[in-house]
């Protein structure tokens, strides 16, 4: 049982990943690591402090990445370590240094070293390797036009609906404790 609850908090951890780099979430990003960690991605090769500078710089440029991450492989050392390979596909878009829009579909796999600490596991090291790289040409269509009614339009953090809803389960969560009516859902558990 432990290690099937320690495999979803991994896979968590993956997913915050995810949610951290697509919605220029920092707090959320810096979850996915330990403070000492490593990471070696693309170009960058050094601490995960650094790793956060290099992602906030490029979160101000207004970029559009969407992750998604497959095929998650987690192999356990012991019971505090393990080595997990999982799948990746980007899309991403934004202005380079010269300020020109650039858009670039990869594929890899992210190669790490978990550790779990406290009872919590994050990335301690982490190697991103690149098996497709394909740049495209990005529409100079608006996004308001190229989307049109199939609003909203994902955001960055706080703007993006998933925080909304976040704050309303948080809410609903916190009336339920408050109230002395029964759970409609409640099954006897």
């Amino acid at each position: 049982m432990v290690e099937l609850l320690d495999r979803e908090s991994i896979r968590d951890c993956l997913y915050r990943y995810c949610r951290g780099t697509d919605r220029a979430d920092e707090a959320v990003l810096r979850s996915a690591y330990w403070p000492d960690a490593h990471d070696s991605h693309g170009a960058y090769r050094g601490s995960a402090e650094g790793f956060f500078r290099y992602a906030l710089d490029v979160f101000k440029t207004g970029p559009r990445n969407i992750h998604q991450i497959t095929n998650i492989l987690i192999e356990f050392i012991n019971a505090a370590e393990a080595t997990v390979e999982s799948y990746f596909t980007a899309l991403q878009r934004g202005p380079d240094k010269d300020g020109e829009v650039r858009q670039i579909f990869l594929c890899g796999r992210y190669c790490d070293l978990f550790q779990k600490r406290e009872g919590e596991w994050r990335i301690a090291e982490r190697t991103v390797v690149y098996d497709w790289l394909e740049e495209q040409i990005p529409s100079l269509v608006l996004e308001a036009e190229r989307f049109g009614t199939r609003q909203p339009i994902g955001a960055p953090y706080p703007d993006d609906p998933v925080y909304a809803l976040g704050k309303r389960r948080i809410a609903s969560h916190d009336d339920a404790f408050t109230t002395s009516e029964p759970d409609q859902y409640d099954y006897g558990l």
